[in-house]
């Protein structure tokens, strides 16, 4: 069996044209994937401050006292009345500069709260687009049965996620280099149990095999000197290369690319004669680009899916993790999280 890992389609051209004689190959394949205000009139709320007088006549001097008495007291009112308005406009600057201060402190006291709720510690937690367990949605935000689960296992425990997308060959080297806290993208346990530290299982999931409607394939057996496509690194590969159950047969060629979308492409062009994934996740292809493939009832393995940290890592997360992912389990949210996604979770 010739075993061909892929990750650049042209460097490959050469290779794959010998194996597949003058079908055509794929150049470039694309993968489809934020007044009101009160007037005080000071003037108009102050009484008068002039007295009524008498006329005298006859005496000028009298009316000129009388006279000069009387402009005296127009003066003594008109300068009342200016401090009675520069002291009512120092009252309103009063009022205005405490509520400006009641204002910024009542401000500063819910900015300090706001801070509170949101200053948790953030896990960065990595995986590759595999719908429907993590993809991006159509505002380019992270959806998926994994992204549920563990944005509300983390809650729980205190601490909010980032999600980031990640080259899948390299995951092991994120995780211990701590690039990433934590690896959850349909991540199958089995025969990885000694390289990380496990929280799960949370579900379980079938590996099986897909052809095309109108192939001969309807047993495992039906594979031998056959051509399949796999994602790279991923539990099909390993279970074709090493052959450890008696009933997978030797193939003609095993290929695996770096995309899981690609190993459809290679199925329905007719580059290979069958592919090897999660059952969900040739499901959730079928319903995205409409596109009938068929599944052997035979599978190729039955895995728990889990949440896999570094060897290393002794924080306690992996196993606080692994008590709330069961909690949720237990209390329904699992379950009905898992039901937005598949028909029979």
């Amino acid at each position: 069996m010739e075993w061909v890992r892929i990750s650049n389609i042209e460097k490959h051209r050469g290779s794959l044209m010998k194996s597949y004689g003058n079908r055509s190959l794929p150049g470039n394949l694309t993968v489809p994937y934020e007044n009101g205000r009160t007037v005080i009139d000071y003037d108009a709320a102050q009484p008068s401050s002039r007295k009524k007088t008498g006329r005298q006549p006859g005496h000028q001097t009298k009316n000129a006292e009388r006279a000069t008495g009387g402009r005296q007291t127009k003066k003594r009112g008109k300068n009342n009345r200016n401090r009675m308005r520069i002291r009512g406009k120092r009252v309103i600057a009063a009022i205005l500069l405490a509520g400006i201060a009641a204002v910024t402190l009542t401000g500063c006291r819910n900015a300090g709260r706001s801070e509170q709720k949101t200053e948790k510690p953030v896990i960065t937690l990595g995986s590759d687009s595999y719908p429907p367990y993590n993809y991006l949605n159509e505002d380019g935000i992270p959806t998926g049965i994994d992204v549920e689960l563990a944005t509300e296992a983390f809650r729980r425990m205190g601490y909010q996620v980032k999600i980031v997308q990640i080259n899948w060959e390299k995951k092991k080297e994120l995780v211990e280099n701590g690039e990433i806290d934590c690896i959850m993208g349909c991540f199958s346990m089995e025969g990885r149990l000694d390289d990380y530290r496990w929280a799960g299982p949370y579900i379980a999931s079938r590996q099986v095999v897909a052809v095309n409607e109108s192939s001969d394939i309807y047993r495992l057996s039906d594979l031998e000197g056959k051509n399949l496509a796999v994602q790279s690194t991923t539990k099909p590969e390993g279970i074709f290369l090493n052959r450890t159950d008696e009933r997978i047969p030797k193939l003609d060629n095993l290929i695996s690319l770096g995309h899981r979308e690609l190993i459809y492409t290679f199925l329905g062009k007719g580059y290979v004669d069958a592919v090897a994934a999660h059952e969900e996740s040739i499901v959730q292809y079928m319903k995205d680009y409409g596109i009938r493939f068929r599944i052997l009832e035979e599978p190729l393995m039955i895995v728990g899916i889990g949440v896999a940290f570094a060897k290393n890592d002794d924080r306690g997360i992996c196993e606080q993790m692994d008590q709330t992912l069961e909690e949720m389990r237990q209390d329904g949210t699992s379950l009905k999280i898992i039901g937005k996604y598949l028909d029979d979770p």
